[in-house]
């Protein structure tokens, strides 16, 4: 059971699912970069939910059910101030004493910098996260030719210049194979829609992306903030992921404080395949200890 709430960030009105619970922890959650709440967040909130938790799930800003304008348009830090309204509008949900944040992707990387805010978070989970945006940018681009590279740059900085004339977006695609112009053509981010969309059971899902948000995104490098993280994380790594890598994140991790580290085999969307009860019951079993009850001293997760 879920229902249709609503809270605002700076001022813009963004749409979230409420899933009530029973045991005084809630989940704050969105899906990946440009992945609306439903493809991103459903498999894994209706677990959490059932497990006791509440969750609010929501959509950034130009996004999905959310208003602003122009859509499609990602800005990492209105994506951050939307996170921070979003943790502060949970607390004021009913029977909520504690706050948990999940998120997969390049939202993943924003996991790791809200949680070395004092932001009061019991719990972080950071699943396939890109935590160095720079290092898998330059990954990324093996699978692209030199030509496709500078018309993504092309593309981008023109949308920059409109976007200072207030002109629409130029929009490209989240995934795309090799020789198209895409954010990332690797393997792995080609099956997304396939993954988190299957028969195509979120037709209101728009797979693309404001061109002006590529380089922005690209520059983000959020395990800079891992050494000052004030509550436990637990990173889920995909040993066989390219679209952001692993030996980024387990560097992270290893200067998180409280980490935790669980590691599947796969790509990046094998959380949401072949290692999906893997995941989700390591990823509870880390909410009940930290969020369900009082935080504990230690972070508890699977290695």
């Amino acid at each position: 059971m879920r229902d249709k709430v609503y809270f605002t960030s700076s001022g813009v009105s963004c749409a979230a699912w409420h899933y009530p619970g029973t045991n005084g922890g809630c989940v704050v959650m969105t899906g990946g970069f440009g992945v609306t709440k439903e493809p991103g967040t459903d498999r894994f909130a209706e677990r959490f939910a059932a497990a006791g938790f509440s969750v609010l799930a929501f959509d950034h800003r130009h996004f999905g059910e959310s208003a602003g304008e122009p859509r499609q348009v990602a800005r990492v830090r209105d994506q951050l101030d939307d996170w921070r309204a979003a943790i502060a509008y949970a607390k004021t949900l009913p029977g909520v004493e504690r706050v948990a944040i999940w998120a997969f992707s390049l939202p993943g990387g924003y996991i790791v910098q809200l949680a070395s805010e004092d932001l009061g978070l019991s719990a972080a989970i950071a699943q396939s996260a890109n935590v160095d945006g720079p290092t898998v940018t330059r990954h990324a681009s093996r699978y692209q030719s030199s030509g496709i590279a500078v018309r993504l740059l092309g593309r981008s900085l023109l949308d920059v210049v409109g976007s200072w004339f207030n002109r629409p977006p130029r929009l490209v695609d989240l995934a795309g194979p090799t020789g198209t112009v895409a954010l990332l053509n690797t393997p792995d981010a080609q099956l997304g829609s396939d993954i988190l969309s299957p028969d195509n059971r979120y037709p209101d899902w728009q797979q693309a992306i404001a061109a002006r948000s590529v380089l922005p995104a690209a520059l983000y490098r959020p395990a800079k903030y891992a050494p000052d993280a004030r509550c436990p994380i637990l990173y889920v790594v995909c040993q066989d992921d390219k679209s952001a890598l692993v030996a980024p994140t387990l560097k992270a991790a290893a200067t998180t404080p409280k980490a935790a580290v669980l590691q599947v085999p796969g790509n990046h969307y094998a959380p949401f395949t072949n290692a999906h009860e893997q995941v989700v019951e390591a990823e509870i079993g880390f909410l009940h200890a930290n969020l369900a009850a009082a935080p504990a001293g230690t972070a508890t997760g699977s290695n």
